[in-house]
């Protein structure tokens, strides 16, 4: 089956889906950022299923952005190449969480721990160079990135509303979350961001449920026009 843009649109609803549902569980089942963790299947574990939410996401609001790339302008455009490039970071990163952590967790237990700990509000013992610039930077296109995808929903008028919407509040709560919460508390607001993923991934596939029914009726109106009368 060759890729293109229409495969991709269809596979979309459930990648985004499935990219919400994942960023929600893991709140809920991640260890410790902390070097006792770094060497249990947990890590592994959750980490793996991070890199796929990151993936899934890529692909999920890829979809959304090509159903409506006439509508969404280039607000639109700016606002799916800053969320994407979160979700291409975050690929990234746990990646590195995933299977490279674990290795130097023996040898450099602080390098190791002052990694992970990045986005955990981490006091870094040891240089980490321009790496300790990628929470700011994820923070920014994460934030930035969703709210102009979510106006340019909302202007496309294409999809739901209300998922818009909810992924504009989701971003936007972030910030005032890490400033007022500790960090497992912190991670809670991803639910929302979850919750708009789903939200939109259900209204694309809506969508294309609606626009194959009036394909499927224009097909079997232009056969009866065909048909020659008796």
């Amino acid at each position: 089956m060759s890729i293109t843009t229409s495969t991709l649109t269809r596979a979309a609803p459930l990648a985004a889906a499935l990219s919400g549902l994942i960023y929600i569980v893991i709140q809920f089942i991640h260890p410790g950022d902390e070097v006792d963790s770094l060497t249990t299947q947990a890590w592994v574990s959750v980490h793996s299923l991070s890199f796929g939410m990151a993936v899934l996401g890529v692909i999920g609001i890829t979809g959304i952005y090509l159903r409506q790339v006439r509508q969404f302008g280039l607000l639109g455009l700016i606002g799916y190449a800053m969320f994407g490039l979160f979700f291409i970071l975050q690929s990234a990163f746990v990646f590195a969480e995933a299977f490279i952590a674990p290795l130097i967790a023996v040898d450099a237990p602080q390098l190791a721990e002052d990694f992970v700990g990045l986005f955990g509000r981490h006091q870094a013992v040891t240089d980490l160079g321009p790496l300790a610039a990628l929470p700011l930077v994820g923070a920014g296109v994460y934030v930035v990135g969703a709210i102009l995808f979510g106006v340019a929903i909302l202007r496309a008028r294409v999809l739901s509303r209300g998922a818009g919407i909810l992924l504009i509040a989701a971003a936007a709560v972030t910030p005032i979350a890490g400033a007022l919460l500790p960090h497992t508390l912190e991670r809670m607001a991803a639910i929302p961001m979850g919750l708009a993923l789903i939200w939109l991934g259900y209204s694309l596939w809506s969508d294309q449920r609606r626009l194959a029914a009036q394909t499927s009726s224009g097909e079997q109106a232009s056969r009866l026009d065909r048909t020659p009368a008796i």
